[in-house]
């Protein structure tokens, strides 16, 4: 069985490089058919009557829609759409409650989701997947069309795809400028991970700073290993000598814009936007990309370039067509038998931020003034050590406030005996352990802190907490991003879940914005 069925793409790295390179291949294959009118063109198609194709574009667009209805009639699937007028969606009804009910309308489904919310398809996955495989159906595959301003992986195949036939299928390097909105172009977004592809990448990030590269994105991009550079405008771009052959366009996004942005659009469009008196200064091998379509009144590549050769985002839009009917066709389980590199997996998280010290045979210190001698019950220590005492303090009273410690006890800020540095104490006398749900919330807390079991007035047992790998089935927690699937104002039944991703943040599962952990509790100021 085809290890792709059933899948779903949520981002770019929910296909492994291998699995990338299969998936373009494929499409190879399917465009040469194509285009020499090959009978070999029917061992793509799906050729299964029962499978749905579930078009579901809550926010306008025409050429992911069309190419993906496109791509769904190749496979004579069943094809049904949805948009927000018209639709159940625009009664506020539940999207997880729909997307249930039309998961047992077909035998296979495959559904294409463009949301403002991001990180839908992830949640659909889990729950509707769940859902299904308990009433005896099988798993529905989600197609990340676009979210919010997160990710447009399909996107992001295509262009790789056309990158790759532009570069004659060499992966040794690509240098590539990226030019527009760089702050709300998902497109570009994607191209973090997708461009992993290559062995050596350079990127020059041409942009103002208002609509620049978000930093979190940088930051993965640096540690991919690829070189950047930073440049306000082509105007300034073109101003040194190391121009990149391949150029990537992105619109003014106006419609995610706030008004202080909107009101300098003319500004940031004019840094942006290709003008004819730059054309000397280009190669004649330089090809421009842009996902498609432009704005009519204020492109940014404008219409006296269509003719030209620097025109590659012709061929790039009709590659949408291949990629997406290899996409379904990998989805629902007609390629990838021969499929034989590596699988991208789950990632697997072990509990294993709690580290027993060894029990302990020496009696408790007696604390400074303001803290409760403890006979029997737990010390918290060494809280936020070596910070500022304000800092301490934030954070003891977060402690508290999260965990709920509204017991006879005290706590206070002092310097540490060894070493002079500041750190928190938290006494708890009476209070004999603590659930698996607390430590790991203090563990995401107050990472480095240590737990403390007392017994007769000796440390029977002592416990240094890390920050754990995962936080979910809380409460508690929260993600910050207004426009996340899991965000409490859309009011889905959504768990938030958080991931490690340093000694010093979290990523949401769902919409990958990152958080410190002080930010992912839902009391944070």
């Amino acid at each position: 069985m085809s290890s792709f069925r059933g899948r779903t793409i949520q981002v770019v790295n929910d296909f492994s490089i291998d699995e990338q390179l299969y998936l373009y291949e494929q499409t190879r294959r399917l465009k040469r058919a194509m285009r020499a009118n090959s009978s070999e063109v029917q061992s793509f198609r799906v050729q299964d009557p029962e499978l749905g194709v579930y078009l579901i574009f809550l926010e306008d667009s025409t050429r992911t829609r069309e190419s993906f209805r496109n791509a769904a009639k190749f496979h004579r699937a069943k094809v049904n759409e949805f948009g927000l007028a018209g639709s159940s969606f625009a009664k506020s009804e539940s999207i997880t409650d729909t997307v249930k009910m039309l998961a047992g309308y077909s035998r296979d489904s495959v559904f294409v989701m463009r949301t403002p919310q991001e990180g839908t398809c992830r949640w659909l996955e889990d729950t509707v997947g769940g859902y299904c495989e308990s009433h005896g159906m099988r798993r529905p595959a989600f197609i990340n069309a676009g979210d919010g301003r997160h990710e447009h992986p399909t996107q992001e195949f295509l262009d790789e795809y056309s990158f790759l036939e532009r570069l004659n299928w060499d992966r040794s390097h690509i240098h590539l400028a990226l030019v527009g909105d760089l702050l709300h172009g998902r497109t570009v977004h994607s191209k973090v991970n997708g461009l992993r592809l290559f062995h050596e990448v350079e990127i020059d990030l041409v942009a103002p700073r208002d609509i620049s590269m978000p930093a979190h994105y940088t930051r993965q991009m640096e540690y991919h290993g690829y070189k950047l550079r930073w440049f306000e405008s082509i105007e300034e771009y073109l101003g040194q000598h190391h121009v990149a052959p391949l150029w990537y366009f992105t619109r003014l996004q106006l419609e995610r814009m706030g008004e202080k942005l909107r009101d300098r659009a003319a500004a940031l469009r004019a840094a942006v936007t290709f003008r004819r008196e730059f054309l000397p200064r280009v190669s004649q091998q330089t090809r421009f990309f842009h996902p498609l379509p432009r704005h009519r009144e204020t492109p940014v590549i404008p219409p006296f370039l269509d003719g030209l050769a620097v025109n590659a985002w012709d061929e790039q839009a009709v590659n949408g067509y291949y990629t997406r009917i290899i996409e379904i066709a990998l989805l629902a389980g007609c390629l990838g038998d021969d499929f034989t590199g590596t699988v991208q997996t789950p990632p697997e998280f072990s509990d294993d931020f709690v580290e027993e010290t060894g029990p302990g045979t020496r009696a408790k210190g007696e604390y400074k003034v303001g803290i409760k001698p403890v006979s029997n019950g737990i010390v918290i220590d060494h809280i936020a050590t070596g910070q500022q005492p304000e800092a301490i303090w934030n954070q003891v009273n977060k402690i508290r406030k999260t965990l709920g410690l509204n017991c006879v006890s005290s706590h206070g800020v002092f310097a540490s005996e060894q070493t002079g540095r500041y750190k928190g104490i938290i006494s708890l006398p009476g209070i004999t352990q603590f659930d698996e749900r607390l430590i790991k919330m203090l563990g995401a807390i107050a990472p480095g802190c240590t737990l403390n079991l007392i017994t007769e007035q000796q440390v029977r047992r002592k416990y240094r907490l890390r920050m754990p790998p995962r936080v979910y089935n809380l409460e508690e927690i929260c993600c910050r991003n207004p426009d996340c699937i899991s965000h409490p104002q859309h009011a889905e039944p959504v768990i938030a879940e958080f991931y490690r991703s340093s000694e010093e943040d979290f990523v949401c599962r769902y919409c990958e914005t990152p958080h410190t952990f002080h930010e992912i509790w839902a009391q944070s100021g």
